[in-house]
């Protein structure tokens, strides 16, 4: 599992804003992972993804590397920020966007 958990730590080290989905950003293949998709290019956002649904190593470790049991999941400077639910809530409050200011990631919100 240390191999994952390399990957995955590089992913978000590499990538500013990281989402860990099921399909691709194009062509999601769950709602939560599309509903946060369309969050992120709403605000322009620019952001990774990675399918975990092509990769059932991922799917697993993702889950263990973040302690937390759902997809999609977004990272932001390395730092986890939530699921569907909390980056819903916090896009409709305007906190996803004062984190994307606060980091320095550009947005058009």
């Amino acid at each position: 599992m240390a191999d994952i958990a390399d990957r995955i730590t590089a992913d978000i080290t590499a990538n500013r804003v990281m989402l860990f989905m099921k399909g691709t950003a194009l062509f999601p293949q769950c709602g939560f992972s599309a509903r946060v998709v369309q969050i992120l290019s709403h605000m322009n956002v620019p952001f990774a993804t990675a399918n975990v649904l092509e990769d059932p190593e991922l799917r697993d470790g993702i889950k263990e590397f973040s302690s937390w049991p759902t997809i999609p999941q977004l990272y932001v400077d390395g730092e986890f920020v939530g699921g569907c639910d909390i980056v819903t809530e916090m896009f409709q409050s305007g906190e996803l966007e004062s984190l994307f200011v606060e980091k320095g990631v550009a947005t058009n919100a």
